[in-house]
Parts: C-alpha cells; sequence; structure tokens
C-alpha cells in the first residue's frame, strides 16, 4: 500500500489538482458516453448501466493491460534484489484500486445526480466489487508472467481489449439471439458487468453471473499459482 500510494503520488506531483485528475478523467469520458447515446428507453436508469459498466470496463481493461507488461517494467528491481514477484503483483493491484476508488467517486457522483435509488441490493454490488479486487492479483500474475515469456502478448492483448469495449455490453443489452447475443453469452467481462450492475439498476441479484465470476475466479488464482511456482525462478532470466 506504501509503495502504490507513493507511485500515485509521483505521477501526479506537479500537477495542479494532483490524483484528482483520475476523477476528472472518469467523468469525461463516462459523460461523454452518456451525451453521445442519450437515454435508451430499453434500459432502466441507463446512465448509471453505463457509469457503472464503464467504471468496471476501465478497471479491468486497465488491470490487464498494464500486467503485461510488468515484470518488463520492473527489469531492473527484479535483477537487482531478493523481493518476491508478488510485491510487484500487489503493488499494481494497490495501484488500480486507488485509482479506481477516484472513478467510483465519479460514478457515485453520476448516479446521485440521475436520482439512482439506493436500496439493501447495493451491498451486493460491494460484495461483486469485492470479488473483483480479490481476482485482480492472479490476473496481474498471469499476464505478467505471459508477457515476459512471450512479449507478443502485449500487443495481443492491447489489440484485444480496444475491441473488447465494443462487445462488451457496457452501452448496450443483451440483444436475444443471433451474433450478438452469442458474444454476450460467452464473454467473460459481461459477467463481472452484470455482478455489479444489476443489483443498482434493475434491482436483482445476478446469481448466475455471479456463480461464472466465482468460477473464474478460483480458475484464474489456481492457473496463477501454478505458474509462479513453476516459473518464477525462471523470469529473471528471460527479461
Amino acid at each position: 500500500m506504501a509503495l502504490a500510494h507513493e507511485d500515485i503520488g509521483d505521477q501526479h506531483r506537479r500537477t495542479t489538482l494532483g490524483p484528482l485528475w483520475l476523477l476528472v478523467n472518469y467523468f469525461a469520458f463516462a459523460g461523454t458516453f452518456v451525451v453521445i447515446f442519450g437515454h435508451n428507453a430499453s434500459i432502466p436508469d441507463f446512465p448509471a448501466y453505463v457509469a457503472l459498466g464503464l467504471f468496471v470496463w476501465l478497471y479491468l481493461s486497465e488491470v490487464i493491460t498494464l500486467a503485461v507488461s510488468l515484470f518488463t517494467r520492473e527489469q531492473s528491481f527484479i535483477m537487482g534484489t531478493t523481493l518476491p514477484l508478488t510485491v510487484y503483483v500487489m503493488r499494481m493491484t494497490m495501484q488500480s484500486v486507488i485509482r479506481a476508488a477516484y472513478a467510483f467517486a465519479g460514478c457515485l457522483v453520476i448516479m446521485i445526480m440521475e436520482g439512482t435509488p439506493v436500496t439493501a441490493l447495493w451491498l451486493w454490488s460491494v460484495l461483486a466489487l469485492a470479488l473483483i479486487v480479490f481476482a485482480t492479483p492472479a490476473v496481474i500474475m498471469l499476464c505478467a508472467i505471459g508477457g515476459a515469456f512471450f512479449p507478443d502478448v502485449n500487443f495481443i492483448v492491447q489489440n484485444l481489449m480496444r475491441v473488447g469495449m465494443f462487445v462488451t455490453p457496457i452501452f448496450w443489452v443483451h440483444p436475444g439471439g443471433g451474433i450478438q447475443g452469442e458474444i454476450y453469452r460467452w464473454n467473460p467481462f459481461t459477467y463481472f458487468l452484470e455482478i455489479v450492475r444489476m443489483p443498482i439498476t434493475t434491482g436483482q441479484i445476478p446469481i448466475h453471473a455471479f456463480g461464472i465470476c466465482v468460477t473464474i475466479t478460483v480458475l484464474l488464482w489456481a492457473a496463477a499459482v501454478a505458474l509462479l511456482g513453476s516459473f518464477r525462478r525462471q523470469i529473471v532470466f528471460v527479461l
């Protein structure tokens, strides 16, 4: 946590607003989406729907994109110190959580301005966010190991994330069938958005989506622990 706070402060040290720029960036992005796509009558509480979907997507996208090059960025420290690799993973996790906290403040402001009712079901969304944070170190570890051994993964992930923003239901809903419906069904990001968004926007508890997300999280951690145990000593030699 100390390393993450220091890094966030260093990134905004000479700016006037400091880390508040993270809040401004989210407002600009979310506001643009809401204005351009307007109020979709088929989506209940459309501004909250977009704000929450965009918040979760930006967090996941940032984590995956930055994680691929994590060990490459930390090459000098990894080769010059005896710190466990998990230190770098957890530092990046905390950096992502801190940056997301500013964006979440902006998301709350948008929902309050739009009059989104606060109910006890919001606790399910809080639980969903906790699950996403719990999965984050595993995702970072897998992406960082993959990026260390296969540098091309960095470019593959960047392109996939660009496409992923449009095939993930951030500002559209389940079409009911066809190719778009299959994309909705098989896109794992869909379910991580749903577990955060549905309790707030529709007042429903997405049990099915929660089950899928828990399963994905368990598999991610199992794979991350297995790869870390197998390759942690080789990573320093491939950087």
